[in-house]
């Protein structure tokens, strides 16, 4: 029996976040205009059509959402699993820190961290102002702020496709033989503030997790996060996803979530080669990202606006790369694709021991 009351309390509390995203950004935008207005940005108008696809899109999303979990893919708790706490202690940091973001865009500053932050021994395309963020990835209070932003900007819908990596990924550990009651290894690539980790370990509380990320301020965001619910805390090391600290074959699956777009070429594909690498026979690799012109022609605009607005500087060839080539090219098979709203999806195989 369908379970309705569930499933209009989700659909509230994503309209409410919804009406709070887009609160957010006109008003922003609005005393942005009026104290700091941009000196060089150009973006296109995106007419009534796109902005009425993208609400079909974003409404299709949350009904696969709703699905996945009525379907037991996850427990629909984890539907309502939101970070209040933070909310309310890091929504004013959020507005505090619009001033300094508007002023590196005009500025054009994107390089730019505090004096006590090392940024030794880094990759030097991994020292940006992503987004215009104060001190880019390697501050605590980015790493305190950035799910938030996140959510912001994705207009309460970032949980919702990360979400999508659950059903592939718990059907791969399947078709492998492995199961997900058997304590499976699942790394995470660039786990950020292990998000995506608490949402593997509630939808299949019996793999064994690993994260890794070249961030310790985001590695030490994530240990607080995980440790604040129950569950076994995942194995969480400070690493390069180009060169990932793993022997050969040692994990049943591996996932990324809204890396690419900001690795420049070269590092995308030793990513997908190292993920290759540490991948056993048989095992699934599950990526999420942007969306690209490749399959989303219909959002070109959305994707011409997105590095104009935020600083995101290889994000336009990331929507023209071909994951799908470079995935083939580093072994995986049976490469698969999905789209949802903003978002799209990689599933390859390592090819099994014959």
């Amino acid at each position: 029996m369908p379970d309705t009351i569930t499933k209009l309390a989700y659909q509230a509390l994503q309209q409410g976040k919804s009406y709070f995203g887009l609160a957010h950004k006109t008003v922003s935008t609005q005393v942005m205009q009026a104290v700091n207005p941009p000196q060089h940005i150009q973006t296109a108008p995106m007419d009534l059509k796109v902005l009425q696809m993208i609400q079909q899109r974003m409404n299709a999303l949350l009904e696969v959402d709703w699905q996945d979990a009525e379907a037991g893919v996850y427990p629909k708790e984890l539907l309502f699993d939101n970070a209040w706490d933070d909310f309310f202690r890091f929504y004013p940091l959020v507005c505090l820190d619009l001033p300094n973001i508007w002023e590196r865009l005009n500025k054009r500053d994107y390089h730019t961290f505090a004096d006590h932050i090392d940024t030794a021994g880094y990759p030097k395309y991994y020292l940006q102002n992503f987004h215009h963020q104060t001190d880019g990835y390697l501050s605590d209070m980015s790493a305190n702020l950035y799910d938030l932003q996140v959510e912001i900007l994705f207009n309460g819908t970032a949980d919702p496709m990360r979400r999508r990596i659950l059903a592939p990924l718990k059907q791969g550990l399947i078709d492998a033989g492995v199961g997900v009651e058997t304590g499976a290894k699942v790394l995470d690539v660039a786990c950020g503030t292990g998000r995506t980790l608490s949402m593997l370990r509630d939808a299949l509380p019996k793999l064994s997790l690993y994260g890794v990320d070249l961030s310790p301020a985001y590695l030490r965001k994530a240990n607080e996060a995980l440790m604040a619910k129950t569950g076994a805390l995942p194995q969480l090391v400070q690493a390069n996803g180009e060169s990932l600290p793993f022997v050969d074959s040692y994990f049943d699956g591996v996932v990324s979530v809204f890396l690419f777009h900001e690795l420049p070429p070269v590092a995308r594909q030793n990513v997908i080669n190292e993920m290759y690498r540490v991948v056993k026979p048989g095992g699934t690799v599950v990526l999420c990202d942007s969306i690209q012109r490749l399959d989303s022609p219909e959002f070109e605009v959305a994707m011409e606006n997105f590095p104009a607005m935020f600083h995101e500087p290889y994000y336009r060839h990331y929507t023209t790369d071909d994951l799908n080539l470079r995935l083939s090219d580093a072994g995986f098979e049976q490469v698969s694709n999905q789209v949802h709203f903003m978002s799209k999806y990689w599933v390859g195989r390592k090819p099994a021991v014959s």
